[in-house]
């Protein structure tokens, strides 16, 4: 079990060094990226899922040859299909002759802000992205399917409550310092969510910083706390409405009379258009992203509380 936990710390001190090389090149937002969500919310979720782990493997009962087959076909089909790609770093590489430079000279009267990455990602790629988004809602509805909590009695809620309460007394310093921070963090979660155009940022980002608002709140007030403070129903229904945000831009887009995603109908004026809906598609993200880290986080949270109690009863 230690030897996990040393695995997991490592593994968030290298996302922490790999922002940092991300930063050295140039590349903030990679970097903004990888300290939030590689340093960051990874390393809580995987500190809470190798909670759960046992001490002990559970005996093979089946010998999975076919997995072995699929993984061996998948990666060969893989390498495959890089034989035509480019070598890295290659300056004759078709994205560096044509799309690139389109993007670096023209996105500023295209698409009428700053930050080139969020164009590219908000506006450019929006198909891409919109993908990204759909893929994190399934990764949280796969959670929610595979660790659906059972129904707890009021008996153990108030055991939980009453153990919250003694931890909170033991550790006053720890929790006078969470709620100083929460407030700080949450505010720096909306500048790099409404700033993304300007600076380094987006919903991505700031999505992350948000859940890890909440979760800190989690890990020092307690699960329970947590859940009455933050209603799971409603953090579900964020997820679903981040997405519908989202795809809700594109279907006003058509109704307009234009592409799906082109923003350029959404306005009068192009560039406002622009501003619109990478502002809608954006906010979008972050109400999935925070929703589904939250979503993760109290299913393993909750799923690790319950097999306490049940552990504490058989006893």
């Amino acid at each position: 079990m230690r030897d996990l936990f040393a695995v997991v710390m490592l593994s968030g001190i290298y996302g922490l060094l790999s922002a940092s090389f991300f930063v050295a090149m140039d590349a903030v937002d990679v970097a903004f990226t990888e300290a939030s969500v590689g340093a960051g919310i990874s390393t809580l979720l995987m500190l809470t899922a190798v909670t759960l782990t046992g001490r002990s493997e559970d005996a093979v009962r089946h010998k999975p040859m076919w997995a072995l087959v699929v993984v061996f076909i998948t990666g060969g089909l893989l390498i495959y299909g890089t034989l035509d790609m480019p070598y890295f770093g290659s300056s004759q590489a078709p994205i560096h002759l044509h799309v690139a430079p389109h993007y670096i000279n023209d996105s500023m009267q295209e698409i009428g802000i700053p930050n080139i990455v969020t164009s590219v990602l908000a506006s450019y790629r929006g198909f891409d992205t919109f993908g990204e988004v759909v893929v994190i809602f399934t990764a949280g509805m796969g959670v929610l399917a595979l660790l659906g909590m059972a129904h707890r009695s009021r008996e153990d809620i108030v055991q939980s409550d009453s153990s919250n309460q003694l931890m909170h007394k033991q550790y006053l310093i720890l929790r006078i310092a969470t709620k100083l921070l929460i407030p700080f963090i949450l505010l720096f979660a909306l500048y790099v969510q409404f700033h993304g155009d300007f600076g380094p940022g987006g919903g991505f980002q700031a999505g992350v910083i948000f859940a890890a608002a909440i979760i800190l709140y989690a890990m020092v007030f307690g699960l329970s706390t947590a859940r009455r403070v933050i209603n799971p129903t409603l953090v579900k229904l964020l997820a679903a409405v981040g997405v519908l945000l989202y795809g809700g831009v594109g279907v006003v887009s058509l109704l307009n009379g234009g592409n799906y995603l082109d923003y350029n109908v959404l306005a009068d004026d192009p560039v406002a258009g622009q501003h619109l809906g990478i502002l809608l598609v954006e906010l979008g993200v972050g109400c999935t992203v925070t929703a589904v880290m939250v979503i993760i986080f109290f299913n393993f949270a909750g799923r690790r509380e319950y097999a306490q109690k049940l552990s504490n009863k058989g006893n």
